[in-house]
């Protein structure tokens, strides 16, 4: 259609990118920590049964409030205690608590009544609440911090809080504080990163859009130095992405972190598609070509190599779909589709925007064609005559590589996914380093039949595991149901602080037990379910990395089955810290998995494409280098695999896998016409190496652009994305014309 009818076409596109504006503006952003659970695993499932029995473990907001001087001030302490009675009136939010809120029971001979844990409008009790809070365990790094600086509001709010019902919270939270004028305050919690995650997301997209656009412009000006043929590749780039935009608008995707990629790539691959085709046009027309000839060259030759580089890119994202975790399978997805996307934009729109033009409208004439023929024939020498150095040259390198490759850990930490220089980056640091953390880790306690969850036998089991948790460092608060009667117990004996216990005998424990629903406390139906044949111990702890984390989650697994009475109760851990820490096993099993099934399907194409297996094996060996090289850096430069860069490889082998094709397509076309291998080898050089040159160097500064970002797994991305295509280019021009000479013969 393009080429008989160029009208039509541009027709046709001028009407899709009306309607692909306006599904643009209906796009979607989300965040959520559900999005990283591993679909299918049998733990998820346990999960979401145990939250079912209580409730979700991250349905809280805290807001830490810090004086330098000490919280212990009653000008303080009552603008604080006002701050937590005020919060429970913002949307979203169940209940308020925090240690101006807190008494301790006490009994007298005729009622169980209550004693603030501070004395608010009694000042000179100030020493000894402050002595008696930072020797309880239930509020140092809970409620207080250690230094007695900083004092938190525990907010618990709806369950499930959706993205509109955190900012409209947030919001109003931020209003709230603001009207208190504290010194120093911080927040943590599901509504604070929902709103401030999509934010980053929507920033991401819009500058990494912006950054790629402008260096393509800068590219595109170096290349052609003419309006004609700038006009033509910015156009056909910019309307890919418009179209891909517009199509997620419609189709109702939504967009998480990883969709600050989409612009990256649709620009990158929109310039690769379209430097090839123009490339071949513009050699063509050079050639004494009738123009509406050179355009059916042009779509015959380079427009089935580009459709097949597209396949093969899409091919590698979409084994994406592999991963257990939904966001990266949503990435492959999509990006598979714009790849795709991109390519047909530039088949018809390029095309047909070409025909409008003469050569010298498109690129200024003899543009740096002496400097690309010279430097290319001298590659092409350059691999005739070293042969073995390159061979030594690549067994070193893989050496090399697999020690790198060795190195590589999977202990990520939730730190690392924070925007840079953002005050929820500080804020997570803050309560890192004063209070008990953000990762959750729990613990259902299932009864046996004879007992039930408030049992003394029971209650000790539960406190037994309790005091081992108390051991662990990184593990700072704890709360189950035993804190109820040791509170009882404590009453019972003039709240001295080393009461906090449990009685030491049955007999005791069931005169005191009477007590527990006369006492005025928190609510505890959270911790233990109706029929009282299931508990929980919530826990919460620092961020160590996922290995650490695992590893300290199986020590206590041990642990449990060698000192719990499982007769009386058995425990199992579980929580959205050791869901979403189980990626690290299945992102290298997806991983793998993935890879493997690309290359085979690519070689199928290859099959398809060269009908010859040598050429099929010359295809796939110089695009493993890339693959490890990419591997390597994570280990040397010590990053870890987690959910995010395992998308890495993906694009590596979707994208590195292009020049590939280019390169051998036109090695088999000069075969074809009767070149020897020679011959045919150093015409690739000149004509086809040119192009494969340029799109790698576009391809290497182009995910370069990620550096601008301040989501570190987008930089980690996106300069392992550069090193390793940069690396492509050498193992094409290097490994191919070395694999050639070996395998094919005159």
């Amino acid at each position: 259609m393009t080429l008989f009818d160029p009208k039509r076409s541009l027709i046709i596109c001028a009407i899709l990118a009306v309607i692909s504006a306006f599904f643009v503006f209906q796009l979607k952003f989300s965040f959520d920590f559900e999005q990283f659970f591993p679909s299918g695993d049998p733990d998820l499932e346990f999960f979401r049964d145990f939250i079912e029995n209580f409730e979700t473990d991250d349905n809280f907001l805290l807001v830490g409030v810090r004086r330098e001087e000490g919280v212990f001030e009653q000008e303080f302490l009552e603008k604080f205690h006002d701050f937590t009675l005020q919060a429970r009136k913002l949307p979203h939010v169940e209940e308020t608590q925090s240690l101006t809120k807190f008494s301790y029971p006490l009994k007298t001979p005729f009622a169980v009544t209550t004693i603030p844990a501070i004395h608010i409008k009694q000042p000179e009790k100030y020493e000894r609440d402050k002595e008696r809070i930072l020797n309880d365990e239930r509020f140092v790094y809970n409620l207080i911090s250690k230094d007695a600086t900083t004092l938190t509001v525990n907010v618990k709010i709806i369950p499930s809080i959706q993205l509109e019902q955190a900012r409209e919270l947030m919001d109003a939270l931020d209003e709230l504080i603001a009207s208190y004028d504290f010194e120093e305050y911080h927040y943590i919690g599901r509504p604070y990163f929902q709103k401030e995650l999509v934010a980053m997301q929507q920033r991401e997209i819009l500058v990494s859009a912006l950054v790629s656009g402008v260096l393509v412009t800068i590219v595109m000006f170096l290349i052609f130095q003419r309006i004609g043929g700038i006009i033509v590749a910015l156009l056909s780039i910019g309307l890919g992405m418009l179209f891909f935009m517009g199509l997620l608008g419609a189709w109702g995707r939504e967009l998480n972190a990883i969709a600050a990629l989409y612009p990256v790539l649709m620009i990158i691959v929109g310039t690769s598609d379209v430097i090839h085709i123009m490339s071949k046009y513009i050699d063509e027309m050079r050639r004494g070509v009738p123009k509406k000839e050179a355009l059916r060259t042009t779509v015959r030759e380079i427009g089935m190599a580009t459709f097949l580089t597209s396949i093969t890119t899409a091919i590698g994202f979409a084994t994406l779909v592999t991963s257990r975790i939904i966001p990266i399978r949503d990435f492959g997805i999509n990006a598979a589709i714009g790849v795709i996307v991109a390519f047909v934009t530039v088949l018809f729109f390029t095309t047909a925007m070409l025909s409008f033009f003469d050569t010298d409208q498109i690129i200024k004439p003899d543009r740096g064609e002496n400097f690309w023929h010279k430097w290319l024939d001298r590659f092409y020498q350059f691999t005739l005559t070293n042969t073995k150095g390159i061979t030594v040259g690549a067994v070193i390198v893989l050496g090399i590589v697999f020690y790198g490759i060795s190195l590589v850990t999977t202990n990520y930490n939730i730190v690392n996914n924070m925007p840079r220089g953002k005050k929820i980056t500080e804020d997570f640091l803050f309560f890192e380093e004063n209070f008990a953390g953000f990762r959750p880790m729990e613990f259902a306690v299932f009864v046996n039949e004879d007992y039930k969850a408030d049992d003394y036998e029971v209650l000790k089991e539960i406190d037994k595991l309790e005091q081992h948790l108390h051991t662990y460092e990184s593990i700072r608060s704890i709360i189950s149901i035993t804190a109820l009667y040791k509170s009882i117990h404590q009453m019972f004996n003039n709240n001295k602080m080393d009461e906090y216990k449990l009685p030491e005998t049955e007999k005791e424990f069931k005169k005191q037990a009477r007590f527990a629903s006369k006492v005025p406390q928190q609510t505890f139906n959270v911790l233990v379910n109706e029929d009282k044949s299931k508990a929980r111990i919530s826990s919460r702890m620092l961020d160590k990395g996922a290995d650490v984390v695992t590893g300290i989650g199986n020590n206590i697994d041990s642990w449990i089955e060698s000192n719990i009475d499982s007769t009386i109760v058995t425990f199992h851990r579980t929580g959205t810290g050791l869901i979403i820490d189980k990626n690290a096993v299945y992102v290298r099993e997806s991983l793998l998995w993935g890879l493997g099934l690309a290359i085979a399907i690519v070689s199928l194409l290859m099959v398809f494409l060269f009908r010859d297996i040598r050429l099929i094996i010359i295809s796939i060996v110089p695009n493993v280098f890339p693959l490890l090289l990419g591997g390597a850096l994570l280990g040397y430069l010590g990053i870890e695999l987690e959910a995010g860069v395992s998308i890495v490889f993906a694009v590596i082998f979707g994208i590195a896998v292009d020049d590939t094709i280019h390169f051998l397509s036109k090695f088999k076309l000069s075969r074809d016409k009767g070149m020897t291998i020679e011959e045919a080898i150093r015409i690739t050089f000149l004509e086809t190496g040119k192009a494969i040159c340029l799109t790698s160097v576009i391809l290497f500064f182009g995910f370069l652009v990620m550096l601008f970002s301040i989501h570190p797994p987008s930089v980690t991305i996106g300069l392992l994305i550069s090193l390793t295509l940069l690396s492509a280019l050498f193992s094409d021009l290097l490994l191919i014309p070395l694999l050639i000479r070996w395998l094919i013969k005159e």
